[in-house]
């Protein structure tokens, strides 16, 4: 059933990276990423009318948790910084997606701090899709 869903999906998510949505991006092992600007939490109008039409393809999978894990490349030397702006980042990117009708109570996030090598990204990762292991990309 979940894989049927994902299946017709396909051509709003191809829409989605052919409209060239400014970053949002598909992710190869599944799910989406969203880059940030360095020191940056905020999204642009582009990336909430992407993550929009993300929310509306994963709404009508009746079951499981989607994950919304971002990581934030600030210095290394007090990692509180890097947990805050990575917290921002995850809270940022499930909110547009509750905004755009995806319930609440199925979007967990996680705040990833920084990681070795440093980047700037959330990833959302649906039903079935493993969390990414830290460090890898």
């Amino acid at each position: 059933m979940r894989f049927r869903a994902l299946i017709a999906a396909l051509p709003l998510l191809l829409a989605v990276s052919a409209a060239g949505a400014e970053g949002v991006f598909p992710r190869p092992e599944g799910g989406w990423r969203v880059e940030f600007s360095q020191g940056q939490s905020a999204l642009s109008t582009r990336d909430r009318q992407a993550l929009a039409g993300i929310a509306q393809t994963l709404a009508p999978i009746p079951a499981g948790r989607i994950t919304v894990q971002a990581q934030a490349s600030g210095p290394a030397d007090d990692a509180s910084i890097a947990r805050r702006l990575s917290l921002a980042r995850a809270a940022a990117v499930r909110d547009a997606l509750v905004a755009a009708g995806l319930v609440a109570t199925r979007v967990d996030i996680r705040a990833l701090g920084r990681l070795e090598p440093p980047a700037d990204i959330a990833e959302i990762l649906p039903p079935g899709v493993p969390r990414a292991t830290p460090g890898t990309r």
